[in-house]
């Protein structure tokens, strides 16, 4: 019971209002701080995302996201509310 409560609190505490500060980001012109205010998304991801922006092009989808290094299903969905392409 103990621990189901400490994972409600780390997600109300910690995950939750990172998602929220974050509000919408743009994925073809966020720079690589803004991108890592996404949930799952810290820096090296988030220059990854950045790097094959440059080297490929603007995203169009979500699923174009997956092709990131470190970027699955999974991050794509936890901030499905906070990207945007346009």
């Amino acid at each position: 019971m103990k621990h189901w409560i400490l994972s409600v609190l780390v997600l109300i505490l910690v995950v939750l209002p990172t998602a929220w500060a974050a509000g919408p980001v743009n994925v073809n012109t966020a720079s690589a701080a803004e991108l890592s205010q996404l949930s799952n998304i810290g820096p090296a991801k988030a220059a990854a995302i950045v790097a094959h922006r440059e080297a490929n092009g603007p995203f169009r989808s979500l699923q174009d996201l997956t092709h990131v290094t470190g970027i699955g299903e999974r991050t794509v969905e936890m901030n499905l509310d906070f990207i945007h392409f346009e």
